[in-house]
């Protein structure tokens, strides 16, 4: 399936005005970070916000080294009690079908309160809605079988791209952001990390080209007057297609000065995410006493291969045909590393996809049509009981 099935003419056409005019001015930043300063810069108000998304998170030491009383008055709500964590992967329009997934196994009455969720792009969309629970499956299904294209993004014409650093504006998904994730919402996150609950979403840092997590209910939960907003950021960003959607600008700070980070599509460099391999889980079961083994559900919101199509001899086409299918690789890449890691730290492993027979094609980017027959694919499939996968995906 094509990521921008009819942007590649009006993107061609910039192309060839750039190189033609040459004098569009370009979207302005304010002072970068240096890479001399990254280690130590951090959002102001709010410490431990994020970490690198691919190395042990700052502070993991001292944790373990937390009294029993210490852990028991922050962790009270996943101590001494199973444990069930779940992933939401990116895929777009495709996210319909595990949104459609959640309501289903709300309805077959075995969905557990989930310890921590994971989200990247469309995953990190329907993340902090999957984590808070069953209340919210409604909207979930609004979101996902109702909005159209028109809905989510606006189209640019032809000056505006040469004028702008994307094809498109993310205006309106900013907008339905801050209606639905409201002072009582961040609220309600804020609560859930006071229990040891943790929401995290991934972006890229595109300067670093590595990525970050975002603990979205330790933000909620630092009081400080900019968590929502940067919680609408975060979740912005990690959805935001380079070139297609803006990079979103976040605001840090490092050695007194004020500087600022860019922040893109957390798929750009993973696709779905748990925790970092270099994180010892082990230890992390052992300190909360965790009864069992933890359960881990990865819901891959992609087909397993791309619908046969011919690509044109040009360089737009060629160019997206080939990200399509980047995408799609490093994406099954993720789900063996995380499998790995499954098996190396003792949680129960459970996938789920979307199936080969499904053969609907959306019409545009977000389809309606088809995002609510994805959606009720994944809800009848979940409320008969959903046939995990416990390996791989192929």
């Amino acid at each position: 399936m094509r990521l921008f099935p009819d942007l590649s003419r009006r993107v061609a056409a910039a192309m060839v005005a750039i190189t033609l005019v040459g004098c569009a001015s370009a979207p302005t930043r304010l002072q970068p970070l240096p890479e001399t300063l990254s280690a130590q810069a951090g959002i102001p108000g709010i410490p431990g916000a994020r970490h690198w998304g691919d190395m042990q998170p700052p502070g993991f030491d001292t944790w373990l080294k937390l009294t029993d009383a210490e852990l028991a008055a922050n962790f009270s709500g996943i101590m001494n009690r199973p444990h069930h964590y779940l992933s939401l992967s990116g895929g777009g329009a495709d996210g319909a079908y595990g949104a459609g997934i959640l309501a289903g196994w709300t309805a077959h009455g075995t969905r557990p309160e989930f310890t921590i969720v994971t989200g990247t792009s469309t995953g990190a969309l329907i993340a902090p809605f999957a984590f808070l629970g069953p209340k919210y499956d409604p909207l979930l299904r609004k979101l996902y079988t109702e909005m159209t294209t028109a809905d989510l993004i606006e189209r640019r014409d032809l000056l505006d791209i040469l004028r702008n650093d994307s094809a498109t504006s993310a205006a309106p998904l900013r907008r339905l952001l801050e209606r639905y994730i409201d002072d009582a919402f961040v609220a309600e996150l804020a609560e859930q990390h006071r229990r040891g609950r943790s929401l995290l979403v991934g972006t890229t840092n595109l300067d670093a080209a590595r990525p970050v997590t975002w603990s979205l209910t330790r933000i909620a939960a630092s009081g400080s007057p900019r968590a929502r907003t940067l919680i609408h950021d975060v979740l912005l960003a990690s959805a935001s297609i380079p070139g297609v959607f803006p990079p979103v600008m976040i605001d840090v700070e490092a050695d007194g000065q004020r500087f600022e980070e860019m922040h893109v599509d957390g798929g750009v460099t993973s696709q779905v995410f748990v925790y970092p391999t270099g994180l010892d889980w082990g230890r992390v079961k052992d300190r909360l006493a965790v009864e069992g083994p933890p359960a881990l559900y990865v819901i891959n919101n992609n087909r397993g291969l791309l619908a046969w199509e011919t690509a044109p001899r040009r360089v737009l086409p060629i160019l997206l045909r080939s990200v399509d299918s980047l995408i799609r690789t490093q994406g099954i890449g993720d789900l063996a590393q995380i499998y790995l890691l499954s098996q190396r730290d003792g949680l129960r492993f459970n996938l789920a996809y979307i199936p080969a027979s499904f053969k609907e094609q959306p019409l545009e980017k977000f389809d309606p049509v088809y995002m609510r027959k994805l959606f009720d694919l994944g809800f009848e499939q979940a409320s008969a009981g959903y046939p995990w996968t416990t390996g791989p995906r192929r």
